[in-house]
């Protein structure tokens, strides 16, 4: 997780504190960097509290232009406790560096950095994937970025 990330939490713990932040980014550009935000909360999240959310991180409006929403069927993935919630979901990890490529009788090693599959297992260090080809456990500090994947 992200520094600002963490921020962007802290800020939201008192004024909205049963909102999750499920992932913040930014998008860079030449003239005005956008930060994205995707938000979950319990009753689901809808365009009154996106609104809130944007008016209290005023103070990041003036470095980024700011994009507040639901997370979607597609939704991030980026803490323990989200994987260990979608476990039996299909989801895709891609991760920093490539890794080994489970796969049965293949000559020669294969590696990627890019798995889809079903989340079998998710630990407070790793997750487990069921990818094609074979299981696949990967550590989360290797991972860039993951999200469930349509069914």
């Amino acid at each position: 997780m992200s520094t600002l990330q963490s921020e962007i939490e802290a800020h939201l713990a008192t004024s909205e504190p049963d909102t999750e932040v499920l992932l913040a980014e930014v998008l860079p550009s030449p003239t005005h960097p956008t930060l994205r935000i995707f938000i979950d909360h319990p009753d689901g999240v809808s365009l009154a509290l996106c609104e809130r959310v944007t008016a209290l991180l005023g103070e990041l409006r003036e470095r980024y232009a700011l994009e507040v929403s639901s997370p979607g069927a597609e939704r991030p993935l980026t803490k323990p406790n989200h994987f260990r919630r979608f476990v039996g979901r299909r989801a895709r990890v891609r991760t920093r560096e490539p890794r080994p490529v489970p796969a049965a009788g293949s000559a020669g090693e294969q590696r990627a950095k890019s798995f889809t599959g079903e989340l079998v297992g998710a630990t407070d260090s790793e997750i487990t994937l069921a990818a094609d080809g074979g299981v696949v456990a990967i550590p989360y500090s290797e991972i860039r970025r993951s999200n469930l994947v349509e069914e």
